[in-house]
């Protein structure tokens, strides 16, 4: 870790000296390798939401080494190859680049988070993993990184466009606390259009067209999701938006992610779709742009007509997650109308 090598012991002294006099990413790491180094055979995660309430899980450790050892296999990854760890160590992305580094022999090194982390390095790396808005601020340095993963929230169509042309080998992820990191993957810089799934996970969807996943080496529960998708194969989908988030406007439901594709070539700044109460329609879809700014003229017409924003919000600012999420619900509360 970091050009040190360390056995259980030394470890140890590592964790205790980063809980003491670390920083803040120092000491989430440290309080995360005692745990995994200790004699429990499970421990405690927080989930994001994905499958419900956010709340803490208690996850065999057993699980996490799985799911290391098909990424590692999945992307080819050998001991002595450099992983670049530059997420929270609160959440499940960080904490499998420690397992990864653990169980694969990997050399990690561990970077305080940040936007724009990739901009500092004077060095390469083989594997890394990023949330979209450090890959969108990254862009000019991704030669820097081999292998790429991006999770946590969805990649715009204007960042994969970006990406198109990079030499670079770049996955956005699809997955959750409660597969331990990913369980399917799209390759970006080749255009793919479709998540596919790990070896040792199946798929299916509910009677909402809600996405469920078996995956038997990390978990003996088929996990069940609000992520709304269209299977394409036994091994693909498409991912479409979350079920939470759909708009019923009139009695047609409208998955706001769909929209904001939509609208992208239109809108500059950040935006995103969602509602509000309606007297005649139930709900009516909104738009909240990210601007101080209101801007003079909007064209709508790609939509049709009973998807079309019925008011415009500016806020200055986004309120997100972390890992990048857009917080639509507290957003738009702080939001004025146009």
């Amino acid at each position: 870790m970091d050009g040190v090598c360390y056995d259980a012991i030394g470890l140890s002294k590592l964790a205790d000296r980063y809980i003491k006099e670390g920083a803040d990413y120092q000491v989430s790491l440290g309080s995360f390798i005692k745990q995994w180094i200790d004699s429990n055979a499970q421990l405690t995660l927080q989930t994001s939401g994905s499958t419900g309430t956010p709340k803490p899980i208690l996850m065999p450790k057993q699980a996490l080494v799985n799911s290391a050892m098909a990424t590692g296999s999945y992307f080819d990854l050998q001991a002595g190859d450099s992983a670049l760890s530059c997420l929270s160590f609160e959440y499940i992305a960080a904490k499998m680049m420690f397992v990864r580094a653990y169980v694969l022999g990997l050399e990690l090194f561990c970077f305080k988070p940040s936007s724009n982390p990739l901009a500092t390095l004077t060095r390469a790396y083989d594997f890394c993993a990023l949330v979209p808005l450090q890959l969108e601020n990254s862009v000019e340095y991704l030669h820097r990184i081999k292998t790429l993963i991006v999770g946590g929230a969805p990649l715009s169509e204007g960042l994969k466009t970006k990406l198109k042309h990079t030499s670079v080998n770049i996955y956005e992820t699809f997955g959750m606390t409660e597969t331990v990191s990913h369980i399917a993957v799209k390759n970006i810089s080749k255009s793919a259009t479709f998540f596919e799934i790990l070896p040792s996970v199946s798929i299916g969807v509910d009677t909402r067209n809600c996405l469920w996943i078996k995956a038997p080496q990390i978990t003996s529960i088929q996990i069940q999701t609000n992520d709304v998708v269209n299977l394409i194969s036994k091994t693909s989908f498409e991912w479409v938006g979350r079920y939470d988030t759909i708009i019923n406007s009139g009695g047609i439901k409208i998955a706001p992610e769909q929209l904001e594709q939509q609208l992208e070539g239109f809108i500059t700044n950040r935006f995103f779709i969602t509602s509000k109460e309606d007297e005649v329609l139930g709900n009516a879809v909104v738009i909240v742009i990210e601007s101080s700014i209101p801007y003079k003229t909007l064209n709508f017409e790609a939509l049709e007509p009973n998807k079309r924003p019925k008011d415009i919000y500016y806020v200055d600012k986004f309120v997100e997650t972390v890992s990048g999420k857009i917080k639509r619900q507290e957003t738009l509360n702080q939001a004025k109308p146009e």
